[in-house]
């Protein structure tokens, strides 16, 4: 017998975002962004792909759909933190992002974790959970 999975793992994520003002450029606004996801469940969960929708400031959008994390697909155990970073870049300022992790647990079961929205902002430099 198989043990049930919880329908939404209790997994934090945390994000932090840092303009780049030094690799961009008029038209092409490059961000920094950290991640911390921190398993608060009693389960141990594997990130398995993450979907990304970003948007600029105009109000165009797209979807970045991908295994993993930077070529990771790290797994959790109860208590466990895993943080990475990655880069994005805009046109037109303020740009917005938002997602889900894709997790999954020893019995097989799937689970999506969002991904708080944050903004891409040259004035907005803080951290979101």
């Amino acid at each position: 017998m198989t043990a049930p999975s919880p329908s939404s793992p209790d997994i934090l994520v945390t994000v932090q975002v840092r303009h780049l003002p030094e690799h961009s450029t008029p038209g092409r606004e490059l961000f920094a962004y950290f991640i911390t996801l921190e398993n608060r469940s009693e389960d141990t969960w594997q990130l398995l792909a993450r979907h990304w929708d970003i948007w600029d400031g105009r109000g165009q959008g797209y979807a970045v759909d991908g295994e993993g994390v930077v070529g990771e697909q790290p797994i959790l155990a109860p208590g466990a933190q895993f943080t990475y970073n990655s880069f994005v870049t805009v046109e037109v300022l303020p740009g917005m992002m938002r997602g889900h992790y894709v997790m999954g647990d020893a019995w097989g079961a799937r689970a999506q974790v969002p991904i708080p929205p944050f903004r891409l902002n040259v004035a907005e430099e803080r951290t979101l959970n």
